[in-house]
C-alpha cells in the first residue's frame, strides 16, 4: 500500500502564516499538520505502507524536504518527493506521483486535521471520507443512495445538493484504474472551473462500475 500526500497548495486563506511556512507544515500542538495526518493514517492501514509520496512545490526548499524525510523515517516508512509548481487542480497534483497509484492506495490531502476511528475496508472499490458541514459550497460533496453508496460527486455546488463534504482522504483498491482516468483527463485537457478535478476522475470510475462508499471521521 502507498500513501500519496498532495501538499503543494498555496494556503492563501492562512496568510501571513503561509508566506514563510507551507500550510501543511504549520505547527498544531507541537507537530506539523502533515505529521498529524500521517499519525492518524498509519494505524488504520490494514497492511504495510511501502511509501509515502509527498507532492510539494520545489520552492519549499531543502529544509522542508528534510523535515518530510524525518517524519517518514520516524514512522519507519520510505518516502519520495514530487513537485507540482502549477495550481492545476487536485487530479493534476495526484498525477505528479502517479507511479504510486497501483494496488491499494490512499490519497490524503495535507490540509485537514482529523481524528480517525476506523479501519480501511480493502474489500471496497473505494472509500471517500466525508463530514457533514453547514456550508458545502466551498467543497466537493457526495450524494448517497439507500444502500449508502455514492451516486454523485459535485464540485463546489452553487445550489444545495448535499451537506456531506469530501475531507480529502480516499482509499482505492485499484490505484492503477484511478491513474488511467487521471491521465485521460489531463491528456484530453478536460478541465472544470479551470482545473483538473479528482471528482471528474471518480465520476468516470463510477460510470465504469466502481462502487464507492463514504467513510466517517470523528471530527
Amino acid at each position: 500500500m502507498n500513501i500519496i500526500i498532495p501538499m503543494a497548495g498555496w494556503g492563501s486563506r492562512l496568510r501571513p502564516h503561509t508566506l514563510t511556512v507551507p500550510k501543511p507544515m504549520l505547527p498544531i500542538a507541537g507537530r506539523s499538520i502533515v505529521e498529524h495526518l500521517i499519525d492518524n493514517l498509519l494505524p488504520v492501514c490494514p497492511e504495510k505502507v511501502n511509501n509515502i509520496a509527498f507532492i510539494i512545490r520545489e520552492e519549499f526548499g531543502a529544509e522542508i524536504e528534510q523535515e518530510l524525510a524525518n517524519i517518514a523515517q520516524k514512522h519507519g516508512v520510505k518516502h519520495s518527493i514530487h513537485y507540482q509548481d502549477q495550481p492545476l487542480g487536485t487530479a493534476h497534483a495526484i498525477a505528479c506521483a502517479k507511479e504510486y497509484l497501483k494496488g491499494n492506495a490512499i490519497i490524503a490531502f495535507a490540509d485537514t486535521v482529523f481524528k480517525a476511528d476506523f479501519k480501511i475496508d480493502t474489500s471496497k472499490d473505494g472509500v471517500i471520507w466525508v463530514q457533514k458541514i453547514d456550508d458545502p459550497s466551498s467543497f466537493g460533496v457526495v450524494k448517497l443512495n439507500e444502500q449508502n453508496e455514492i451516486i454523485d460527486f459535485v464540485e463546489k455546488p452553487k445550489d444545495f445538493v448535499s451537506d456531506l463534504a469530501i475531507i480529502g482522504v480516499y482509499f482505492f483498491k485499484h490505484g492503477e484504474n484511478l491513474r488511467a482516468e487521471i491521465e485521460y483527463i489531463i491528456e484530453n485537457d478536460l478541465k472544470e472551473k479551470g482545473e483538473y478535478q479528482l471528482t471528474n476522475a471518480l465520476e468516470n470510475l463510477k460510470q465504469k462500475g466502481a462502487k464507492f462508499v463514504p467513510g466517517q471521521v470523528i471530527e
